[in-house]
């Protein structure tokens, strides 16, 4: 029974090497982030996902392709998948539109026939 045992855990223990995410993955997603945009609170949740797409070496600011980010304004709650666009991370649904390019200023839009681009600013 303790052989049995023995080979049972053997063939285990390397499998669950292959379930635990790689380091950088591990990490816990950053703190939200809160801005003022259009003179209205928007909170910014980056949330760290799975790599989809992994012949896109870009984790910039430590996110990777299948990361997304919650936008909370207006009443609205918005999922914007990351995009696999090289340089700053963007996040788009194909309506709406974030990047920051600059954190103190990032980018928000939303398409409605033509973009319509929102002021937005880091508030404490």
């Amino acid at each position: 029974m303790t052989q049995l045992i023995a080979a049972v855990m053997a063939v285990l223990l390397p499998l669950c090497c292959l379930l635990t995410p790689p380091q950088s993955l591990a990490a816990a997603d950053p703190s939200p982030e809160h801005f003022l945009c259009d003179g209205d609170p928007l909170l910014a949740d980056v949330h760290i996902g799975a790599v989809d797409a992994p012949g896109i070496p870009n984790t910039a600011r430590g996110t990777v392709p299948g990361s997304f980010i919650v936008l909370e304004w207006r009443g609205v709650s918005l999922q914007l998948p990351r995009t696999n666009n090289a340089g700053t991370p963007s996040y788009s649904d194909g309506r709406w539109w974030w990047q920051a390019l600059d954190p103190e200023h990032p980018g928000f839009a939303q398409r409605r026939g033509a973009w319509e681009h929102y002021s937005c600013e880091a508030s404490p």
